[in-house]
């Protein structure tokens, strides 16, 4: 199968990671991109699986040696996104997918735009959002609220992503990006168009 690039956004609590899951063996062999941050870990998380959790210094350093896609600074701390296993799995002919805020989405664009296909997944109202992230009884309301103004502000780039998956039924929304991660694999570059052209007219 092609290698590809798929870009995911959407604020917290619309389900990204609930989706990907559910879909996990219809899409491939895929490649999640693990982000690097300096927040301190969560309850249950894992190093390496839903982070890298660097310091501060360590991740200034990498920025020095240029060893990120991209990288934003959100609710005062550092994300970021490590070049060399994204480049290592698109050798391998794997699907890349990415979990990353609507900042990081329009830094791989300006790079990446020719082999990346984004979608923006989102459930169809700020109330459905908000009961989702209270039910989660994992954070603070003012961590909630900020999560919610922080949604508020990112539903505005909607326009900019490739597609919209909107979260209200889980198997719909897998259903809706299976068929994208399929799409996505299937999108030439401009270089493979013009190879293709070539062996075509042979």
């Amino acid at each position: 199968m092609n290698s590809a690039i798929l870009v995911l956004s959407g604020p917290s609590g619309a389900g990204k990671s609930t989706i990907i899951n559910k879909a996990a063996a219809e899409i491939g062999d895929f490649y999640f991109s693990v982000s690097t941050t300096t927040r301190a870990p969560r309850e249950g998380e894992v190093e390496g699986k839903d982070y890298f959790f660097v310091s501060k210094e360590e991740f200034e350093k990498g920025i020095k040696n240029n060893e990120f896609l991209e990288y934003a600074i959100v609710h005062g701390n550092y994300y970021g996104t490590s070049l060399k296993p994204i480049q290592e799995a698109l050798k391998e002919g794997k699907l890349v997918i990415f979990d990353i805020d609507v900042q990081g989405h329009r830094i791989i664009k300006k790079s990446l735009s020719d082999i990346m296909v984004s979608a923006f997944i989102t459930p169809s109202n700020i109330e459905i959002l908000e009961q989702r992230l209270k039910s989660r009884s994992s954070e603070s309301l003012e961590i909630i609220q900020k999560r919610l103004q922080n949604a508020k502000e990112e539903i505005k780039a909607i326009g900019e992503y490739d597609f919209v998956i909107l979260n209200d039924d889980i198997e719909e929304a897998t259903k809706a990006f299976v068929a994208i991660a399929n799409a996505a694999r299937n999108k030439m570059s401009t270089q493979e168009a013009k190879e293709f052209i070539k062996k075509w007219l042979k």
